[in-house]
């Protein structure tokens, strides 16, 4: 169970309370969690005192707190990014890049590539491509280089989702051919 979720949340919120039997508690399971109804009953059992219940309930503030923040955080990248909307869009289209990834990308290069003089300049710049330093047949250090942690984190992200993504295997086997 995700006590983050829906369900958990409801959960956590009745036993701040303080007046929820188990059997209570469980019910308030929704979706594929009602399956799970008659084991949530003995999870839920257990001894909790009044200030594990104010404990808890500070947590639950800290928590809808941060999200809030993070709410108004994210209308205000929304908000800065109006002006690249295309560019957003356009990058959105590729496999594994969702808008968050996108926001990333254009935060950290920008949307004017003339700066960089090619693509392997732009790959060198965030770190994404290992040296090939070979010389009379044995290899040396091929060390990727630091380049911009968070592009690079950004760009390892999208491929990894992109190598999950539906029909990530057609794509690969397509190289390697």
């Amino acid at each position: 169970m995700d006590v983050f979720g829906v369900s958990g949340q409801s959960m956590l919120r009745a036993l701040v309370k303080g007046k929820a039997t188990p059997q209570e508690m469980a019910e308030l399971a929704k979706g594929r969690l009602r399956n799970k109804i008659p084991e949530l009953g003995p999870a839920l059992e257990g001894k909790l005192e009044e200030h594990h219940r104010f404990l808890l309930r500070l947590q639950l503030q800290r928590l809808e707190a941060a999200e809030k923040d993070l709410a108004v955080l994210e209308q205000r990248i929304e908000d800065k990014l109006k002006p690249y909307a295309a560019q957003l869009a356009l990058l959105q289209e590729i496999p594994g890049v969702d808008w968050t990834l996108a926001a990333v990308i254009i935060a950290e290069i920008g949307v004017d590539m003339s700066v960089f003089g090619s693509v392997s300049q732009l790959a060198s710049w965030a770190g994404v491509c290992p040296g090939n330093n070979e010389s009379a047949g044995k290899r040396k250090s091929s060390r990727i280089p630091k380049g911009n942690v968070y592009l690079k984190t950004a760009l390892v992200e999208a491929a990894s989702a992109a190598a999950k993504a539906k029909g990530a295997a057609r794509f690969s086997r397509a190289v390697l051919n």
